[in-house]
Order: structure tokens, then C-alpha cells, then sequence
């Protein structure tokens, strides 16, 4: 994007949104959460700079320029804006001298181009002309005007502004030679210098604020100087033109406020509003004297810390100080003898309006921020917009972001925070079963051999005391240490298989037929008859990509947890239920046992927790199938309550080969994502 006039600097700005409350124009666009002003559709009045209590926006500035390029030449002119009484408030008088001091040849105040076109503007409000005229001395109004209501440009007076008419002036008298260097309040002025209709008029613009930074560079202290005295031409009523009317007053045309013919209007709300109306047809007003700022002794870079009242006071006493020392002949020669002087100017549309959305696409906004009903558009304004709908119609024109909003924000937020705890809890388990499958993989692989040595030789005592038809309790005895040989055996091997997950198998395979498998294996078992099963399948086989054997032991466990659950139940009901849902295939496991005290629930799937009665089981049946589930990048959910059974749900993808291979693409786009943000 071009930067222009105006320019946020990116390391202040922290989401306060204060300057696209403060735009008029909505020239600002949220971009990764930083205010960026978007040059072409910027009407430069400022408003951004004066809100921004970060300092986190920038105005280009002419220093450098001025310094190296116009004060070493011989022929230059200062143009002093009219309200510098309000930002000089207590040293205006030696401003003239401390600008000589810098090296400009002339200092003049502008207030003398405000004379020049004054008549100009009273013979147009007295024209027949049945279309409204608009003051053209506000650049930033001219720029609204031009980007947002082109229909009206044709109603802009075509005289130039007093700065340009001033410079128009210096040029035919000292030669077009002379650089001229505007000196003022506002920030319109550097924008309309680059305009073609009035380009190599003015050499550079200073805001008050650049000025006062030049005299800190050359070490110059108003404190210490002399009084001193502005160059001629000499103004009149020009002066009166940083005050609202102040155009009327040195025209000398009628403002009565019964007058409705003649409409004053600054500050930016009103003037919005008033242009609204006449581009609607709703005025009918001969003149509008329209100022963006209230009045130019509140511009932009006025940098003062009076208010007001203040500086409006200091400009009125200004104009009585010079009342009576202008020579009033000379300065009517000086408006005659410029009577041939082109203070004409044209001015072009530059229509910068986005087409509005349509309802659909306001109403899909809407909705995508949560705030798909009435009742839920809070109006707020946190955003920088009035309403939630102006703000959603903002983002479909491509100039905010969602982010803007801050209910939204901190709804996405809680949302992520949960999203990371989930996340931590699942880490946390992760490192947890690694640290145990390596212990589990070692214990196993030393305990299996004793075991296989006492399962070797209690078999061959058990041969030995059948031939010898040994007493009933000794082989009673003997049978007890097989059995609890063999079961030590099981465990070692349920050791080994949660050691060992990491490596999958994968094929294709029908889920609905692995699953009626499952079940057909369970109900051989003769004390799980009683259990009625309910069923819920796709009538059509459902082929997924995984590993079937793994997969297989996960349900297995899960529905052998869930009819041992059952046992001690009057009701003995298991559901069971298949359905595919965004690619996954979710299978949901319910039973009717006893179900899982709440104190329990977060242990149920940690290594060698149970439940179970002794010697019915190791606790290593779920964590055995959590692993698998999550090799298959899956979820596996349960809710529970004591006495009211349990409900597992698991998800697996379709097609895990596809699920990988956006995971590695993804990776891999991050992965060269951060390689350019560091280069």
C-alpha cells in the first residue's frame, strides 16, 4: 500500500481503534490488528493524528527539505496562516524574526490571499447561480467532497485557497522564482499542493509543530528575541478566516442566523451531515462556508494546549492589535493592482465509494461474528462504528477485520484459551504415557523371561505329580500358581502393547463389519448373554483407512468395559451407534452400568488406573486405546455419571493417508511461512 500524507507507524498502534472512530472517510483498514490509514481513499484532515493518544500516527514531514533545498536560497517567502497568534499564543510577535533567523528573506502573512479572493466569493453568492456554492478554502472538504460525493463537485466555488492565492501573488511580483513555504495548522495543505491544478504554486508546507522543531535545531528561543515585523503585502479582514464566518466576515457577506440562504458549518460531524443533506437535496441554502475543523485554530497541528475559547480569543486580539497599523490605502492598491491576478481553479472527482453489500452478505457477516440476531448486536462501538451492522458492512468492502470486534475478540479468546488447556491436558498425558510405555517396555522385557521359567517348571511339577497322582491340594496349589503365572503373563503382554504403539498398519477396511465382528465375539461369551444390544449402522458398508487390529482392541476394550460395568444391573442395555460426520467416522458407545464417580473421570485414561474388582483387570486397557485412537489422529471422548452409566465416543478419520498429508502440507506452509518472516 502507498504511503501518503498521513501514515500509521506500525510498533505503537495497539488495537485502540480511536482513529477509525475519528475518520470520516473510513480511510483506515485494520490490517493484523494495526490501524492502517489507506492513502487514496484519505482526505487528509487529521482527525486521526489529533485522537491517537499512542503518537502512533506520522504526517509526512518537509523538514529536510525546507532545510537543504529552500532556506540556503536567497529568494524565499514564509506564508503565515492566520491563526499562528493561537499557537504562538504568548510570543506571535517574534515569530517574523525567529523565521528570519532560519533564513526565509520574507515572512507575509496569508491573511492577505484571504483578502484577494474575498471578493471573488461575494460576487458568486450574489450570482443568480440556483445551485448551492460551497467554500472552497478547507482542503479537506474539497477531498470529501471529491472521493465521496462526486455529484457535488460541480458546487465547489472555483477560487483557490488564500494560501495558493497568496503564492499566486509573491510569484508575479518577486518572480516565479521565489520559493514560497506555507507555514500553518493544517495537514489538507501538504495534500493540496500536489494537486496538478495548483502544482509549483507553493514549495513546501510546515505545520506549526515542524516549525517549532526547526527552532529547536538551530537552537533559536522566541524568549530571547526582539520583536519583529511581517513583510507587506499587509492583510485586512483576512485574518478573520481561522475562525468560523470569518470567510463571511471578510467578504463581507450577510451570516444572520435567520439568514438561511448563508450556512456556516464546522467541526466534522456537522459538516458530514450537511453534506449528506445537500447531496440528498435536502438543503436549499445559497452558500455553504464549510470549514472540517472548527475553525483552522483547531486544526491538527495547531500545537497548543489552549482551548477553544482561548485560541480564538488569541486570534480576535491579534486582529485588534493590527486594527489601525495597516495602511489601509496601500492595501486597497495593493487588491487593486492584483485585480487581473488568476485566482481561479477547477476541481475533478476522484470517487474513491465501494459498492454496498448486498443483505446476504451483511447478514453472513453478521452471523459469522456471532451476532446473528438483533438481540445480540450490542452497538458497542468498540469496533470504531456506530453499529454492528455499519461495522459488518465495513468488512464486506474489504476495509476492517473481524478481530475489530471486541466481544468477538474475546469470545474467540476464551475459545483459544480452552483450546490450549485441552491442548496442555493432552501434552501432558502424551509425555506421561511415553515415559511410561519406555519404563513399561523395560519391565516387560525383564519380567517375561522368569515368568516364561515358573509358567516351564510348574508345568512340568504339574506332569510330575499326575504320574504320581500326588494329594488334590498340592495340584490345587500348583494350578493356583499357573493361573497367577499366566495372568502376570497378560499383563506383561498388555505392557508390551502400550509400549509398542506408534508403528500403524494401515489398510482398508469395513468399519459397520469390524464392529458386528466385535460383537459377535462378545456375545459367545456365555455371561454376557443377558445384555441386550441395540444397534444404529449405515445400511451401506462404511470403508475407512486405518489400522484394523489396533482399532479392533480399542472398541474391544470399551465394549467389554462397558457390559463388565453392567453386571451388577438390573438394566442391561449397550447402544451402540455409527454415524459420519465431517469426514469422521464417529462411533458411540453407551452403556447402562454403574458408571464412573466424577472424582475419577480425569484419571480413566492414565496407565494401570481401574475400577475394576482385583485381579479383574490392569488399567491399561483405555490408555492402551487412547494411544491408538490418537496415532489415528482421532478423538476419544467420554461423558459419565455415577450410576447412570457411561458414553464413549470415538472419532476417526475416513481416510487417515489424506488427514497426514494435509498435516505435513500445513506443517510444511508454516514451516516456510516463519523461514520468510525471518529472512
Amino acid at each position: 500500500m502507498v504511503t501518503g500524507i498521513i501514515s500509521t507507524i506500525p510498533d505503537r498502534c495497539k488495537r485502540c481503534y480511536s482513529c477509525i472512530r475519528e475518520c470520516p472517510a473510513q480511510a483506515i483498514k485494520v490490517l493484523n490488528g494495526q490501524a492502517v490509514v489507506i492513502s487514496e481513499r484519505c482526505i487528509v484532515c487529521g482527525h486521526c493524528v489529533k485522537v491517537c493518544s499512542q503518537g502512533a500516527k506520522k504526517i509526512s514531514g518537509s523538514i529536510d527539505y525546507v532545510k537543504n533545498e529552500i532556506l540556503p536560497f536567497t529568494k524565499n517567502a514564509a506564508l503565515i496562516a492566520p491563526s499562528f497568534a493561537a499557537s504562538f499564543p504568548d510570543q506571535h510577535k517574534k515569530l517574523p524574526t525567529a523565521l528570519r533567523l532560519l533564513g526565509f528573506h520574507k515572512v507575509i502573512e496569508t491573511a492577505f490571499g484571504a483578502d484577494l479572493i474575498s471578493e471573488l466569493y461575494l460576487q458568486k453568492v450574489q450570482s443568480e447561480s440556483k445551485e448551492t456554492l460551497i467554500s472552497s478554502s478547507c482542503p479537506a472538504v474539497n477531498n470529501y467532497i471529491k472521493k465521496y460525493y462526486a455529484e457535488l463537485v460541480p458546487n465547489l466555488a472555483e477560487i483557490v485557497s488564500p494560501m495558493v492565492a497568496l503564492s499566486r501573488y509573491l510569484k508575479e511580483e518577486f518572480g516565479r522564482e521565489c520559493k514560497n513555504v506555507f507555514i500553518g495548522p493544517c495537514v489538507a495543505k501538504k495534500d493540496e499542493i500536489l494537486n496538478e491544478e495548483v502544482a509549483g504554486t507553493i514549495d513546501a508546507v510546515l505545520t506549526f509543530t515542524e516549525v517549532k522543531n526547526l527552532f529547536r535545531q538551530f537552537d533559536i528561543n522566541l524568549s530571547d528575541l526582539d520583536d519583529g515585523e511581517f513583510d507587506p503585502p499587509y492583510a485586512e479582514m483576512g485574518r478573520a478566516y481561522p475562525l468560523a464566518g470569518g470567510l463571511l466576515k471578510t467578504a463581507n457577506i450577510s451570516g444572520d442566523i435567520l439568514e438561511k440562504e448563508i450556512i456556516v458549518v464546522e467541526g466534522k460531524n456537522k459538516v458530514c451531515e450537511i453534506i449528506d443533506d445537500l447531496s440528498k437535496k435536502n438543503i436549499n441554502a445559497k452558500f455553504l462556508d464549510i470549514l472540517f475543523c472548527e475553525g483552522c485554530i483547531s486544526g491538527p497541528a495547531i500545537d497548543t494546549g489552549l482551548n477553544y475559547y482561548s485560541r480564538r480569543e488569541k486570534v480576535i486580539d491579534y486582529m485588534s492589535e493590527r486594527k489601525n497599523i495597516s495602511d489601509k490605502h496601500v492595501w486597497k492598491s495593493n487588491l487593486f493592482n492584483s485585480r487581473n491576478l488568476n485566482l481561479h481553479r477547477k476541481f475533478h472527482p476522484q470517487n474513491e465509494r465501494r459498492p454496498m453489500p448486498d443483505e446476504e452478505q451483511i447478514e453472513s457477516i453478521l452471523t459469522s461474528i456471532r451476532k446473528p440476531e438483533e438481540k445480540d448486536r450490542l452497538n458497542c462501538g468498540a469496533c470504531g462504528y456506530q453499529t454492528c451492522r455499519e461495522f459488518a458492512v465495513t468488512i464486506s468492502k474489504g476495509l476492517g477485520e473481524k478481530e475489530m470486534c471486541l466481544p468477538f475478540l474475546i469470545e474467540e479468546l476464551q475459545h483459544a484459551y480452552e483450546e490450549l488447556k485441552i491442548t496442555e491436558e493432552q501434552l501432558r498425558s502424551a509425555e506421561k504415557l511415553a515415559s511410561i510405555g519406555q519404563l513399561a517396555a523395560g519391565v516387560a522385557h525383564e519380567i517375561n523371561n522368569p515368568l516364561t521359567t515358573i509358567m516351564l517348571y510348574a508345568s512340568l511339577v504339574k506332569k510330575e505329580l499326575k504320574i504320581k497322582e500326588a494329594d488334590e491340594q498340592l495340584t490345587t496349589e500348583l494350578k493356583m500358581i499357573s493361573t497367577e503365572a499366566t495372568r502376570c503373563k497378560n499383563i506383561v503382554s498388555n505392557l508390551l502393547n502400550f509400549a509398542r504403539q506408534g508403528k500403524l498398519s494401515l489398510s482398508k477396511f469395513d468399519l459397520c463389519e469390524l464392529l458386528r465382528g466385535i460383537l459377535r465375539t462378545v456375545k459367545v461369551n456365555g455371561k454376557y448373554i443377558p445384555i441386550d444390544l441395540h444397534l444404529s449402522f449405515p445400511e451401506h458398508p462404511l470403508e475407512i483407512t486405518g489400522d484394523k487390529d489396533q482399532l479392533q482392541q480399542v472398541f474391544l476394550n470399551i465394549i467389554l468395559n462397558g457390559c463388565e460395568a453392567m453386571e451388577d444391573s438390573i438394566e442391561k442395555d449397550l447402544f451402540l451407534t455409527l454415524t459420519v460426520e465431517n469426514n469422521f467416522a464417529v462411533v458411540q458407545i453407551r452403556d447402562s452400568g454403574i458408571g464412573i464417580a466424577a472424582e475419577n473421570s480425569a484419571k480413566i485414561f492414565t496407565p494401570f488406573f481401574s475400577t475394576k474388582k482385583i485381579g479383574k483387570g490392569t488399567g491399561l486397557g483405555l490408555a492402551i486405546a487412547y494411544g491408538i485412537v490418537k496415532m489415528h489422529r482421532g478423538e476419544i471422548l467420554f461423558k459419565c455419571e455415577a450410576g447412570k452409566g457411561a458414553l464413549f465416543t470415538v472419532k476417526i478419520p475416513l481416510d487417515l493417508d489424506l488427514t497426514l498429508n494435509n498435516e505435513i502440507t500445513l506443517e510444511r506452509k508454516n514451516y516456510e511461512r516463519q523461514n520468510i518472516i525471518s529472512r
